[in-house]
C-alpha cells in the first residue's frame, strides 16, 4: 500500500483541474492526472515532477463507463487505496435552446457532467474504503440553481443533478467514513472562457460587475478550498456545497 495519500483529479491537464492537482501535490499527495490530451498530460506531469511532486497521467474519456472503471481500478490496485477523488472533468459542451436541441447534444452534456462523476465515484468507492480520511469532491455551478444563461439550460440541469448526487453519495458512504462535498466555482479566469474573452472582451470584462468582490476568481482559489475540504481540518464536513464565487449573483 502506498504510504503517500493518493488523489485522482479528472480533467486535470489545464484550468482549475491542473491547479487542484498542483495544490494537492504541494500538500503531499501523490497526484494522478486524468485527461484526453495525452501530449498535454505528459507535459503537465513533467511540470509537477520538476517541483518535486509525485505525479502520473492516465488518459481516458470520463464519459466512457468501461474506460473509467478499468483505469480507476488499475490505479486503486496499484496503490492499494484511493484517498481523494476530484471529479473536476466537465463543461458547458456548447449552447443549444431546447426546441432545437438534439438528443445527442443532450446526452453529451449530461454524460460530461453527471455520468462522469457517477462512473468515477462508483469505480473509486472500493478503494476509498481503504483510504485515510477519504473523500470525493464534485463540481456544481450557479447554473445548477439559476438554470444558466440562454442555451445553457441542459448544462444547468446536469449541474443541479451533480448537487443532488453529492448529497446522495454522502448519505450512501457516511457509514464507511467517506465524505462527499462539492465546490461551485463562480467565474474563474481560465481557458473555459477563452472564446468570449477573445471575441467579446467587453462582455468578459463586464462579468466582474456582478461579483461582490469586483474581480474574477483564479484557479488557485478553487484549489485552496478543495485542499481544505480533503484535509483533516474538514473531517466533520460532508454533503456540503461551497460557493467559490466572490459573492457572484447576490447583487451589489
Amino acid at each position: 500500500m502506498s504510504e503517500k495519500k493518493v488523489a485522482i483529479v479528472t480533467g486535470a491537464t489545464g484550468g482549475i483541474g491542473f491547479a487542484v492537482a498542483k495544490r494537492l501535490g504541494q500538500d503531499g499527495f501523490r497526484v494522478i492526472l486524468n485527461g484526453i490530451d495525452d501530449e498535454q498530460g505528459a507535459k503537465k506531469v513533467e511540470e509537477l515532477r520538476a517541483e518535486g511532486i509525485q505525479a502520473e497521467y492516465y488518459g481516458f474519456d470520463v464519459t466512457k463507463d468501461e474506460l473509467v472503471t478499468s483505469n480507476i481500478t488499475k490505479i486503486g490496485e496499484k496503490y492499494g487505496k484511493i484517498d481523494v477523488l476530484v471529479n473536476n472533468a466537465g463543461g458547458l459542451g456548447g449552447r443549444a435552446r431546447f426546441e432545437e436541441m438534439t438528443t445527442e447534444f443532450y446526452r453529451f452534456v449530461m454524460a460530461l457532467n453527471l455520468d462522469s462523476a457517477f462512473f468515477a465515484s462508483r469505480a473509486a468507492i472500493p478503494f476509498l474504503k481503504k483510504g485515510d480520511n477519504p473523500s470525493i469532491i464534485n463540481y456544481t455551478s450557479n447554473a445548477g440553481w439559476n438554470a444558466g444563461g440562454p442555451g445553457a439550460g441542459i448544462y444547468g440541469t446536469s449541474k443541479a443533478a451533480v448537487h443532488t448526487l453529492t448529497r446522495a453519495l454522502a448519505k450512501d458512504l457516511a457509514e464507511y467514513g467517506i465524505r462527499v462535498n462539492a465546490v461551485s466555482p463562480g467565474t474563474i479566469d481560465t481557458p473555459f472562457h477563452a472564446q468570449i474573452k477573445s471575441t467579446k472582451p467587453e462582455v468578459f470584462a463586464s462579468w466582474k460587475n456582478n461579483i461582490m468582490l469586483g474581480r474574477l476568481g483564479q484557479p488557485e482559489e478553487v484549489a485552496s478550498v478543495i485542499s481544505f475540504l480533503v484535509s483533516d481540518d474538514a473531517a466533520f464536513l460532508t454533503a456540503e456545497t461551497i460557493q467559490v464565487g466572490g459573492g457572484q449573483g447576490l447583487g451589489i
